[in-house]
């Protein structure tokens, strides 16, 4: 949404059929739209390791921002401050796994970007409230751009699919959009949906 007030207008409106649990505006306050006893409509299809439909297995934060389609912009510090505050309220409380913190690209690569490539994942998976690799920079742009067998590539899609991307797809354009969720949460400085050798280690090193 361009505005953080439209936000928070549609995420509790009944005819919008979206809503979450949690809203962190600009200034880094904390909004509980929907009590975590129920269910929040923020994921709609979408799938993860073996589960389908995540909105009754999950709890769903927004984070103010207008997104990919009215000029993304990084997070400011304020939210990503609440954010770690929040999420370790939740994860404690509901002994979360750090690899179940979720992006909804994660989760529905077909149809989301958010939160996209200017979220902090790394320096959530810092406070272990996520994963990241732990591949050096300079290894990982030595192996850029370098292209990967026919087995390779079945080897990343496999990989894909023991950290958690359930889906893969056979048509051309969805697996692009899986390759690029992929690339949004951990290579965030090149998203072009193309596989190569830097993306294979990453995959790898994640298991």
């Amino acid at each position: 949404m361009k505005k953080e007030s439209e936000a928070i207008k549609k995420l509790c409106s009944s005819k919008s059929k979206v809503s979450s649990h949690y809203f962190i505006k600009n200034s880094g306050k904390v909004l509980n739209l929907v009590p975590e006893m129920y269910q929040a409509w923020h994921a709609g299809k979408s799938s993860w390791k073996n589960y389908d439909l995540l909105n009754k297995y999950s709890i769903g934060i927004e984070i103010n921002n207008p997104g990919h389609n009215y000029g993304y912009k990084k997070f400011s510090s304020k939210q990503i401050f609440s954010l770690i505050k929040l999420l370790k309220y939740l994860k404690k409380k509901y002994n979360i796994k750090a690899n179940n913190v979720l992006g909804h690209s994660d989760i529905a690569p077909d149809r989301k970007k958010d939160p996209g490539e200017k979220f902090p994942w790394k320096k959530l998976a810092k406070k272990n409230l996520s994963i990241w690799h732990n591949l050096s920079e300079n290894k990982l742009k030595r192996h850029r751009s370098l292209k990967l067998s026919n087995y390779e590539e079945k080897r990343f899609f496999k990989n894909l699919k023991i950290i958690g991307y359930s889906k893969l797809y056979k048509s051309r354009n969805n697996t692009i959009n899986l390759i690029k969720a992929f690339q949004r949460r951990f290579r965030q400085d090149l998203i072009n949906g193309k596989i190569d050798q830097e993306c294979l280690l990453i995959s790898k090193n994640l298991q």
